[in-house]
């Protein structure tokens, strides 16, 4: 069965090929973490799910897909993203949306055979090096001066093990597949030029190569200001770009304006104000954005990263709406 020809799988597969959906600009969120709130049954991940019996797992993963897809299909998400592997939010403090590399790959395909023909999978997988983080910036940094080496085969290594992630979940169903990458910080760029050049761009290259080559969608998420590397992001065979983060300074029709139809551009409604702001601003926030970047396709609407637990119910149904009255094609007077 192939999906109508304006359906929000059709429209996402449109706007990933820079081309102007038939039925409206695609919804999708690098990670939703709302999904118990929008159902009355509970999604069970991370630290809980590894806690469950073998048959409490396998019961889980299946209501699991159930609510995800019954959610998707209710608010109209032309994608969504699986589970990641195990992270931290703080060193020892686990995050929440994450299962175990074999049970990750289960609730993947659970979700294809029940999802495939409405939804696009998406799943974080790595691939490319980023900026590091609060707890090994020195170090990092130290090493990345005395000694590249040491940085350079990191580098191939995050590219093997991001692409070996990629293949086994292509074979699950998954379609998408994103290097969650932040290059800079509000002020811009981690990396130098030359930085760019010897431990990010190369492999970012070969990764998004290697990804089309499987038939999916390599996918960059990249926080904080990187203006000053768009050009060379931009024309490093990924086909779409997350976040576009306002909170940096980045107007998304500014970077569309660049893409020139060759990316597609996701993102970019303040993640600040999903969690602190009214719903009248998430609103008027979401109408600007749609009614600048809708014309053309080549976007999909979305948080700047991702739906966060603490995310007021409101809010996220605020931008639902503004979507419902500015996101659909075909509609002239709200072009």
């Amino acid at each position: 069965m192939s999906p109508d020809l304006s359906s929000p799988l059709t429209d996402i597969l449109d706007a990933l090929h820079c081309r102007q959906p038939q039925g409206a600009v695609p919804l999708w969120e690098l990670e939703f973490h709302l999904w118990d709130r929008f159902s009355d049954q509970r999604v069970i991940l991370g630290t809980e799910f590894t806690k469950l019996t073998r048959k409490e797992q396998e019961r889980a993963l299946h209501t699991n897909a159930e609510i995800m897809y019954w959610v998707s299909s209710e608010y109209k998400f032309a994608a969504l993203t699986i589970p990641g592997g195990y992270w931290e939010i703080a060193p020892g403090a686990p995050a929440w949306f994450w299962l175990p590399p074999q049970k990750r790959i289960q609730q993947a395909k659970l979700l294809y055979n029940i999802a495939h023909n409405d939804v696009l999978l998406m799943a974080i997988t790595g691939g490319v090096l980023a900026m590091p983080g609060a707890d090994n910036y020195l170090s990092f940094s130290i090493q990345m001066l005395e000694e590249p080496e040491k940085i350079a085969s990191q580098a191939q290594d995050c590219y093997s093990q991001g692409l070996e992630n990629a293949k086994r979940l292509r074979d699950a169903g998954v379609e998408g597949f994103i290097t969650a990458s932040d290059l800079a910080d509000n002020r811009g760029p981690y990396f130098n030029p030359q930085q760019m050049q010897e431990f990010i761009l190369p492999w970012l290259r070969r990764w998004a190569g290697e990804i089309k080559k499987l038939q999916a969608f390599p996918i960059l998420h990249s926080d904080g200001n990187i203006m000053p590397c768009l050009a060379e992001l931009l024309s490093s065979g990924i086909m779409a770009l997350q976040a576009l983060d306002p909170v940096a300074g980045i107007e998304l029709a500014n970077v569309k304006k660049q893409a020139l139809n060759k990316v597609c551009l996701c993102g970019n409604v303040d993640c600040g104000l999903f969690l602190q702001g009214a719903p009248e601003q998430v609103f008027e926030e979401t109408s600007r954005l749609l009614q600048l970047n809708k014309p053309g396709g080549g976007f999909v609407l979305g948080a700047s990263n991702v739906i966060q637990p603490q995310t007021h119910k409101e809010n996220f149904m605020a931008m639902i709406e503004a979507w419902r009255e500015y996101g659909q094609y075909g509609n002239d007077n709200k072009s």
